[in-house]
């Protein structure tokens, strides 16, 4: 059996699916705990004991040695009695942790910061920000202030600090402060002696467009380190008011993607038709680095297309659409105007082209429709994705079949209940893409499987396509997988811990990851949406923080908003006004919330609705195939409403 060690918070073993593992009492738990902190070195047992035992007991060798083995025994349960351990291992008179370094937190985060120093800026936030999730609190947090503790703790608590720093200069520089604000108040506020805290606090103020809050912080600060410490200069903070004062270009970075997208777009071709298509292709190409690039990229290529479509050539026009064969895995646009417009666009190119197109360019039109044209019950967009699939198998063109089948994955929402759909959708596009070489629709099939089994509750399952997932994005530099990989890390955080703090605590770190992703689709309302679906997970009123935008879900938020309020009538006249929630990724999400609702406000019609709406997902999780957030199980939803619907038709009788 593998092992998680985990000493970033209570000390806590769990295996590979997030089960926890016993371990036993304090001491045992400390022991444990002394072991990791020595990092695979051998501890003496003299040393054990005296870390242990502040006046040890004549007995303490021979405790130690006990515990040494109930240890064994629950971290390898199938080991055959008198046979060698694989996890602690004896070494002279002492013993030695032998689990990888990737399998205990502390390790793992000390290791991912190392590297994280190394590597470019755009690579370091999203590094450093799935490493912080992993912090569930104080180091150790259950154990007692012993020296050895109290070393290794701050030690830990040292290392964080420099993560957060470095991880906000990595969003600076790329000029992306503006969501660092709130998070980077707090810690200064928290380390209010950390000069280089109020400096990154200032830039991300400065980057926010608030120059007189940046330059206020600043001489806080400065006034604070005076008090305190007598400095009546420090240089950190100095060289930032002036280069503010000055309105310094390096403090507003041009996003480096950007630069580039400009300087591959700018084509010398002087024919319309290249510079049209080269366009767009390039577009292509940038938009799976994510961030600006992406946002840039879906511009470039709406731009390329009007231009195309101002020639009255549709042959042109379709070739330039075409052009443009970038995975989709969220069903809420980013930009659903310009999406719209797109769509409008191909449909009227289909029919100037006639019936007469190239099958292999009329099949992709087709795909692009069932794209762009998502979150919707449009029969006509479905009908769209199921013609090119039937167009691109006749061809036997690879290329246009994952265009295509991507395309039946985002119309599959139209109905709910068809996860089995996305499965076999998932499978097809692995199985297609790796004999063809078409490693970004690999990753697409992998993370379509990640939705399909979070769905399923099948975790096991879901982290295998995590795994590879991440694999594939690491050698074809894409790194938006890993925002969205680290967003179901955060999801399984979320349903195994007890305490919902540190779940938020990880969500708002991903939020501040997806804010730099480039989805606006993806990232607006989604950090509500999630402390809302912690605080119905434990009972807990709606999250009413004036700064949370709620986005496009705040209709079926509202409701609840007024209950957190205490305005029952407030929320029983938001609950008759809920719409019905759309056919995209958060389907679920929102009968969920409308459940909750018809339950706290005692709303039989709007139960009913929850009750027919989520019948068709039994033995699902609802918000799984998000891969992101979770309400729990279907079934037990399901059961709350027929209890509540049970029990008004026994009042009426």
């Amino acid at each position: 059996m593998e092992i998680m060690v985990e000493v970033l918070g209570p000390v806590g073993v769990t295996d590979t699916e997030g089960r926890p593992v016993a371990v036993g009492s304090r001491r045992r738990r400390e022991l444990l705990g002394r072991l990791v902190a020595a990092g695979g070195r051998a501890v003496p047992l003299p040393v054990l004991v005296g870390d242990l035992w502040e006046d040890p007991p004549p007995t303490a060798a021979g405790t130690v040695r006990t515990f040494v083995a109930e240890l064994r025994r629950a971290l390898e349960p199938d080991r055959r009695p008198r046979t060698r351990s694989h996890t602690i291992d004896t070494v002279g008179t002492g013993y030695a942790l032998r689990v990888p370094r990737t399998h205990v937190d502390a390790h793992r985060f000390e290791d991912t910061l190392r590297a994280a120093r190394d590597r470019p800026g755009g690579r370091v936030a999203g590094v450093l920000g799935e490493a912080l999730s992993w912090w569930r609190g104080e180091p150790y947090a259950d154990l007692a202030g012993s020296a050895w503790l109290t070393a290794e703790r701050a030690r830990l608590t040292e290392l964080h600090r420099q993560a957060v720093e470095l991880r906000a200069r990595a969003m600076l520089d790329l000029g992306r402060g503006a969501p660092l604000v709130p998070e980077l108040e707090t810690f200064a506020t928290a380390h209010p002696w950390r000069e280089h805290a109020w400096a990154l606090l200032a830039h991300a103020l400065y980057q926010a467009g608030r120059q007189v809050d940046a330059l206020a912080s600043l001489r806080g600060a400065r006034a604070r380190l005076l008090d305190r410490f007598g400095l009546e200069s420090v240089d950190t903070l100095d060289h930032l008011e002036r280069d503010i004062l000055r309105h310094a270009p390096h403090l507003t970075p041009a996003p480096p993607d950007e630069d580039r997208l400009r300087l591959l777009t700018r084509t010398e071709a002087t024919g319309t038709y290249t510079r049209l298509r080269s366009m767009s292709t390039v577009a292509g190409a940038a938009a799976v680095t994510g961030g600006t690039n992406l946002v840039l990229a879906q511009e470039q290529r709406a731009a390329a297309v009007a231009e195309a479509e101002r020639t009255a050539d549709p042959v042109l026009t379709a070739r330039v659409i075409a052009a443009y064969d970038v995975p989709t895995i969220w069903t809420r646009a980013d930009d659903p105007a310009r999406s719209e417009s797109l769509v409008a666009t191909t449909r009227r190119t289909l029919h100037r082209l006639g019936p007469q197109a190239p099958p292999a360019l009329r099949a992709r039109l087709l795909a692009t429709i069932g794209l762009e044209h998502r979150g919707t019950r449009d029969r006509w967009a479905a009908e769209a994705a199921a013609e090119a699939e039937r167009l691109a198998r006749d061809l036997h063109d690879p290329g246009v079949l994952v265009l295509a089948l991507n395309a039946r994955f985002v119309q599959s929402f139209q109905r709910p209940g068809r996860t089995g759909e996305r499965d076999a959708l998932a499978v097809e596009l692995i199985e297609l893409s790796t004999r063809h070489d078409l490693p970004l629709f690999e990753i697409l099939g992998h993370l379509i499987g990640i939705q399909v089994h979070a769905a399923r509750g099948d975790t096991e399952a879901a982290h295998r396509h995590v795994v590879e997932a991440e694999r594939l994005a690491g050698v074809h530099e894409s790194p938006l997988v890993h925002v969205l990989t680290a967003a179901f890390r955060t999801m399984r955080l979320a349903e195994r811990s007890d305490d919902p703090a540190e779940a938020a605590h990880a969500y708002r770190a991903l939020a501040t990851d997806l804010a730099g992703a480039g989805m606006p689709g993806m990232e607006t309302g989604v950090l509500p949406l999630a402390l809302l679906s912690l605080r119905v997970r434990h009972g807990r009123p709606a999250p009413t923080d004036p700064g949370l935008d709620w986005g496009p879900y705040r209709p079926w938020a509202q409701p609840l908003l007024a209950l957190a309020r205490g305005d029952l009538a407030a929320a029983r006249h938001a609950a008759a006004a809920v719409p019905t929630p759309p056919a995209d990724h958060l389907y679920d999400s929102l009968w969920a919330v409308n459940a909750h609702t018809a339950l706290l406000v005692r709303d039989t019609s709007l139960a009913a609705r929850a009750y027919d709406a989520l019948s068709p997902l039994r033995g699902e999780i609802a918000g799984g195939t998000t891969a992101m957030i979770t309400f729990g199980a279907v079934d037990d939803i399901l059961a709350a409403l027929g209890r509540h619907l049970a029990g008004q038709h026994l009042d009426r009788r």
